[in-house]
């Protein structure tokens, strides 16, 4: 671990985790929006990613959404990073109080992380919009249980929709305010991998108090001068043993 960062870290009580996209890409999870996602969708598709995953784009081509969901925003085989393992393991010495992630892979729980934060929810969790019963991704991926790609709850008949928040559709309250809660009273806050343009997620950066701000991205960000540490790196290579 960065030496600047390790003595901030022990120097706390209370340090919370904000992580974007970043963290994950270490893990072989291409961010969506890249220019590699963007070429990706628009040769293929026609449309813009944000599109692709819409709320109304979902409620009007259902097929394609689930066809361009299951193979652009599920990676199975994606394992934790040094970024992923060092927190689980800071939460375990008491370190890190929470986790906030705009990450659906599931990775920081997998790794051993409790107490985590989804803003953005998660493809591990599945519902049935008609009858509310759950279903894990491997049931959403066996094209057994989909019609066209479409998985369909054998209960009821209705579409099972991800737990995942979906363009044009409002982050969940109660996530928001655990997440405000937990930066409020965190003495350290350590925000990683993103850059801090997409609201309303960037904005919780703006309810912390404490003493120590620290960024760690591979590109600058708008609030670099904010902080009392910048690291402008891979956060598993700054985060890892």
């Amino acid at each position: 671990m960065d030496e600047r960062l390790r003595k901030i870290i022990n120097d706390s009580k209370n340090v919370v985790f904000f992580g974007g996209a970043g963290v994950s890409t270490e893990s072989n999870i291409p961010d969506f929006r890249s220019e590699e996602g963007l070429y990706n969708a628009k040769n293929k598709y026609g449309l813009s990613p944000e599109e692709m995953i819409s709320h109304s784009f979902y409620l009007k081509n259902t097929e394609t959404f689930f066809k361009y969901y299951k193979e652009n925003l599920i990676y199975r085989e994606a394992e934790p990073n040094k970024a992923h393992i060092a927190l689980a393991k800071l939460e375990e010495e008491g370190k890190v109080k929470a986790v906030i992630t705009q990450n659906i892979d599931g990775l920081h729980q997998l790794a051993g992380s409790k107490k985590v934060h989804e803003l953005h929810g998660s493809v591990h969790r599945n519902y049935c919009t008609e009858c509310d019963s759950f279903y894990d991704l491997e049931f959403i991926m066996d094209e057994k249980n989909c019609e066209s790609h479409i998985p369909i709850c054998p209960k009821c008949g209705g579409i099972i929709k991800p737990d995942v928040v979906l363009y044009e559709e409002p982050l969940r309250e109660s996530v928001i305010n655990e997440a405000v809660m937990a930066i409020m009273n965190a003495d350290t806050l350590i925000i990683g991998g993103t850059s801090l343009v997409v609201y309303p997620a960037a904005g919780l950066i703006t309810y912390f108090k404490g003493k120590n701000l620290v960024l760690i991205n591979k590109s600058k960000t708008p609030y670099d001068n904010r902080a009392d540490l910048v690291i402008n790196d891979n956060i598993g290579k700054v985060m890892g043993d």
